[in-house]
This record gives structure tokens, sequence and C-alpha cells, in this order.
């Protein structure tokens, strides 16, 4: 999930957000600027984390009025510190008070996620494993929170059901079996698409390699099971290690020496990253 993607499909997701906060108009802006006033905001930092979503949160300004302009002074995926001032933003004073939440939400939740990402990557240093995130995102904020990943550092897995295949114990049990469900998905897929299976024991391990699942994610399997497995795998497949991992777990997973490791944590527990918009003040 890169920046171009992102910015062709943030403006409906911010439409739907400024319509959420904003049903008929901003009462309490509207008693207190009764005309249009030009002022300047501040973007504060309240916490040391990561930065991410800087594009989202002045794109709320933006939709607007467009004539909102800002001066940033990080960029995405830069570490921040607390009390550092992050942005200035200039504009109609009612666009910057009417905004100011729904870009805060944005840009808190996306750091937030590269935050505890970054916190997490930086575990797997000095290994192969990758870190890749899953499609445990909130509804509808998928797009932001794939993206907060990246700036975290770490990886997308696939981005919804249409892109890639991954056969889950209920995909297992409704074919028949794993075998039975590999044979099945590279009779329908194309032929350029992956073949994933989740797999919760040796046997089915056995069985995924020998049906050619070209990746084995190990689910919730303990360590030794894990060391077993890829073992047995022996490179035949890409593996993957996958359920309830986090940011106090995922350390004793690196020596199982997996291709990949991933989180769903990393974008439905990571906490906000805390943010404020202070000193406004007329132009």
């Amino acid at each position: 999930m890169n920046e171009i993607t992102m910015k062709l499909n943030m403006d409906e997701a911010i439409l739907a957000a400024l319509r959420e906060d904003i049903t008929s108009e901003d009462i309490t802006t509207n008693a207190v600027m009764r005309e249009a006033v030009q002022g300047e905001v501040e973007l504060l930092c309240k916490q040391d984390g990561v930065i991410a979503g800087l594009d989202v949160f002045f794109r709320v300004f933006v939709l607007l009025d467009e004539k909102t302009t800002t001066e940033f002074f990080v960029k995405d995926g830069d570490p921040v510190k607390k009390g550092q001032l992050l942005a200035k933003i200039r504009g109609d004073i009612r666009v910057l008070l009417s905004g100011e939440r729904t870009a805060l939400n944005f840009l808190q939740r996306m750091s937030g996620i590269a935050t505890y990402t970054r916190q997490v990557a930086d575990l797997l240093k000095g290994s192969r494993t990758k870190l890749l995130d899953t499609r445990k995102t909130t509804p509808n904020m998928r797009i932001f929170e794939k993206y907060a990943v990246r700036m975290g550092g770490g990886y997308n897995h696939r981005y919804n059901l249409s892109d890639g295949i991954l056969l889950k114990d209920n995909h297992i049990a409704a074919a028949g079996g794993v075998k039975k469900a590999v044979e099945m998905a590279k009779e329908y897929a194309p032929f350029v698409r992956k073949i994933e299976v989740e797999v919760e024991t040796l046997d089915m391990v056995k069985e995924a390699v020998e049906a050619g699942a070209d990746i084995i994610m190990l689910d919730n399997m303990t360590k030794e099971q894990m060391q077993e497995a890829v073992a047995y795998i022996d490179g035949r497949a890409e593996t993957e290690c996958s359920g309830n991992v986090t940011r106090e777990s995922v350390s004793s997973l690196v020596s199982i020496g997996v291709d990949y490791i991933s989180s769903g944590a990393l974008t439905h527990s990571a906490p906000i990253l805390d943010l404020s918009l202070k000193n406004l003040h007329r132009l």
C-alpha cells in the first residue's frame, strides 16, 4: 500500500468521516466565527512515536476549503518526539476548527499503528523474517491502516479477498481436506497467484507440502511445533507464523526461522499516538 494508491482512494473515506461529524453545520464554530477570518494553528506531538498520515490529515482541511495551506516539518515514517512542532496549518479559521477532530482522528490512528509496528519490527532486526499485517483492520480504514504499517517498517499481507488465496481452516473443511483444497485452488486460480495454506498440526504441514502449497502458515502452534514444521518444510515452501503475535511475544519467534511473521495486533491493538492542534491565532 503506497502513497499513490492511498491518494487515489482517500477522498471518499475522508468525506464520509466529515459527514459523520458535520450533519448540517458545526454549530459551535458558527456561533463564535460569523465570517471568514484567516488563521494559523500548530500541530504538536504529545508523545514519542512515528508519524504517519500527514497527507490524509491535511486533505481533510483541503476538502473543506481548497485554499488551506500547510507547512510540514516532518514526513511520514519519521520518528517524532514529545513537544515537537510537526506542522503549521493556515486558512479560514472556521475550516481549521471544523476539520480539527476528523483530521486528528486519522493522523493519531495511523501514527499509532506506525509507532507500534516500528516497535515490533525493531525486534526482528538482524533476522531474515519480515513482519506482516493482516485483514484485521477497522472497517473502511484498511487503506490507511495498511499504509501506516508500511510507514512503521512492516509489510502488507494481501489487501483483501480478491488479492490472494489463503486457505484457512474453514476453507479446508469446506473442501474436504488440505490436499483437496490446494488442488481446487490450483485448478481455479490464475497460475500467477500463490496459494497459502493455514495449518495447525504437523500432519497438515506434510499434506500442504505434498500438495504443492506455495506458502504454509503455521497458525497457533507451539514454538517447538513450528521449529519441527520449518525443518520438515526445508525450503519447499515459504513459511509464515501467525496467531496472537504481539510486541511482547515476537522476540521468542525470531529464532524459528520463518520467512514471515504476521500480526493482527499491528492494526487492531495499536494505541493512538497523542497529537493535538494548539495555539490557534488570527493572521
